[in-house]
């Protein structure tokens, strides 16, 4: 039943990512759509606001699942206010009521509401059997899929109006309700320990480690879905379709090698994919700054998704190996935490530092914090795991 379970779950995950990125190829278009100024500012406060919300309710979500012992209705509950949340948003430029500042409100409850169902999504995953690192490579490719097929597929679907992969999302996250209904909860019994993501952290400190490797890599991650977006089209004049496909030749085989490196993982441990991938990461995001044609842009996309792809489902696992079975509610929800501030850090920060600096400047920016957390982090993540090879949990 696990590989079934497994499917479904990521499926969720899946369309919540897929959702996500479909509005990113033209995020400007959008945000003129709805009553905003088209410039970088104006596209990191609608993109910005969806990720203050991941940052609020990640926990809160996490927390209240473990102490009522289930995830599914929570999950369900999520995706239907995710749909409701799209379509007054949709609403509001139809009708003409409302502005700006309406839309990210609604942008902001429709963050509240889907964190609910990714993360929670995630951490039924975690209370699978059959691997940690197995479990956490389909959520990898669930999200790595997601984001892959969302880029240019919001390219094309802006092609036909710029509300387009707004009602598009609504559906899906409708879809993605139904999906999870057909599986069973499977939470931990254990919640008497679980009150907060602090007090998970007090027990478990080591969980920082895995936590900031996720936020640098989600950095990238928000500053290549703006910045990047912008870039590409400032620099090679590309249409919102042709930036959706350039950003599938990073988010591809990112999403395709996420579950065989989770298994590989499981196998020689979680130290060595995080490391080496972090710092390849890095150096790929320079590169791919640099490089001075459409060309070489891609085949460096290409090279950093791979990268990418080492190190993200080794992160999650990780997570899973480091939290107790009552925690695990509380632990993903914090890994989500510093996922959604590493993502909104590289849309703010980003785009500040590229409106202000320049594109390049914001593009050595990202690799660095992405180096630089590996470098700060690697002695004590050898202390939490003297031997490389561990891996915590049991690979059965």
């Amino acid at each position: 039943m696990s590989r079934t379970e497994r499917l479904r779950l990521a499926t969720v995950v899946f369309v919540v990512l897929f959702t996500q990125l479909l509005v990113y190829p033209g995020v400007s278009e959008l945000v003129d759509a709805v009553g905003g100024s088209p410039s970088i500012d104006a596209g990191a406060a609608f993109l910005g606001v969806q990720l203050a919300a991941f940052v609020l309710f990640a926990a809160p979500w996490g927390i209240v699942s473990d102490r009522l012992n289930r995830r599914v209705p929570l999950i369900v509950a999520g995706a239907i206010g995710g749909t409701i949340a799209y379509l007054l948003l949709v609403g509001v430029v139809v009708t003409g009521v409302g502005s700006f500042r309406t839309a990210l409100a609604l942008r902001f409850l429709e963050g509240t509401m889907t964190i609910g169902a990714f993360s929670l999504a995630m951490t039924m995953l975690m209370d699978l059997d059959g691997g940690h690192g197995r479990n956490m490579g389909a959520a990898g490719i669930a999200i790595g899929a997601g984001a892959a097929l969302g880029a240019p597929i919001g390219g094309v679907l802006y092609s036909y109006g710029a509300l387009t992969p707004l009602v598009a999302s609504a559906a899906l996250l409708l879809v993605a309700a139904a999906v999870v209904l057909t599986v069973p909860d499977r939470a931990p019994s254990d919640r008497d320990r679980v009150h907060d993501v602090l007090e998970s952290l007090g027990r478990t400190p080591e969980l920082l480690i895995p936590y900031a490797f996720g936020f640098a890599d989600r950095f990238t991650a928000g500053f290549f879905g703006l910045v990047g977006t912008l870039y590409f089209q400032a620099a090679f004049q590309l249409t919102p379709v042709e930036t959706g496909f350039v950003l599938a030749f990073f988010f591809v085989p990112f999403a395709l090698l996420q579950y065989p490196f989770g298994i590989l993982s499981d196998r020689i441990g979680r130290v060595v994919p995080i490391v080496a991938g972090s710092i390849g990461y890095g150096i790929g995001i320079l590169a791919v700054g640099a490089a001075p044609t459409v060309r070489t842009v891609t085949i460096g996309m290409g090279g950093v998704g791979v990268l990418g792809a080492l190190v993200a489902p080794a992160t999650m696992a990780l997570v899973t190996d480091m939290a107790a079975d009552g925690d695990r509610g509380a632990a993903m929800g914090g890994f989500n935490i510093f996922g959604s501030l590493g993502f909104l850090g590289g849309i703010v920060i980003g785009g500040w530092i590229a409106a202000r600096y320049g594109f390049f400047a914001a593009f050595v920016a990202a690799a660095g914090i992405e180096i630089l957390v590996v470098l700060a982090a690697l002695p004590v993540l050898l202390r939490v795991v003297p031997d490389p090879t561990a891996t915590f949990g049991r690979a059965a």
